[in-house]
């Protein structure tokens, strides 16, 4: 078959095409009315810039611990119950050195035995974590304090040059703590019943610390579902008794 004969095939086989295509259910159709888009609303665009920011729980600031060497080998080789001691006397943290729980915390620490497991229970000092936070290839040090008004005082330690320094510390009534990559996942309770707090930790290069990156209140997983009552039965049509095949009032069950 020669190109004319191939060309006068193809252009009958488009015409059957076509006129079997014309009843096509398969095209485009229209979607109806699309509602409107609604662009962000500002609010009060005329209202002044404070003056003075607001106090943030989350504006952590490193701080250098003096009295602890770190060795060539880390982080791990470090007794982690001598980090707490030295980082409480220098740093109380969240607390007041007039508080009574920082002070019975304190009092603790000697309690706790050279290899970190405590004596009579009283050591405070929990097992201690390590991970990459900062992403700079070496393990960073994570410990928890359980401390007297039944909080629990968590703080993380890199290491700079040699120099032991704490990049994170925060104390709350804490329900849980995850490690998710490099980031620190602190469950904490909340004042509103049935709900929890979810703060995210993440390293922050320019501040050169643990920064809260994600805080929201949930519904805490274990909480009570409410209580809804149970939908009346429908009423039999007519204003009638029931036929003696329905069902009596409250169903069947």
């Amino acid at each position: 078959m020669n190109r004319s004969r191939l060309a006068a095939a193809a252009l009958a086989a488009l015409a059957v095409a076509a006129v079997g295509g014309c009843g096509d259910p398969g095209g485009l159709e229209g979607a109806g009315a699309t509602p409107t888009a609604q662009g962000p609303t500002h609010l009060w665009p005329d209202l002044p810039s404070p003056s003075v920011p607001a106090e943030d729980y989350g504006a952590i600031e490193s701080v250098k611990v003096e009295g602890v060497e770190v060795p060539k080998g880390g982080l791990r080789e470090v007794d982690p119950v001598d980090v707490v001691r030295a980082d409480f006397a220098e740093n109380p943290g969240t607390y007041e050195r007039s508080d009574s729980a920082y002070q019975e915390t304190v009092e603790r620490l000697e309690d706790c035995a050279e290899d970190g497991s405590g004596e009579k229970g009283r050591c405070p000092v929990l097992k201690a974590y390590y991970r990459d936070l900062t992403g700079d290839g070496e393990d960073d040090l994570i410990v928890g304090v359980a401390t007297p008004d039944d909080n629990l005082d968590i703080r993380v330690y890199a290491e700079r040059e040699r120099q032991l320094t704490q990049i994170m510390e925060m104390s709350d009534a804490v329900l849980g703590v995850e490690l998710a990559g490099r980031d620190l996942i602190i469950r904490a309770v909340s004042s509103l019943a049935g709900y929890e707090y979810h703060t995210v930790w993440s390293w922050d290069s320019h501040q050169k610390t643990m920064l809260p990156t994600s805080d929201e209140i949930v519904r805490a997983p274990n909480a009570p579902r409410p209580k809804t009552p149970r939908p009346s039965p429908a009423k039999p049509s007519g204003s009638g008794t029931p036929s003696a095949g329905s069902s009596s009032a409250g169903g069947g069950r």
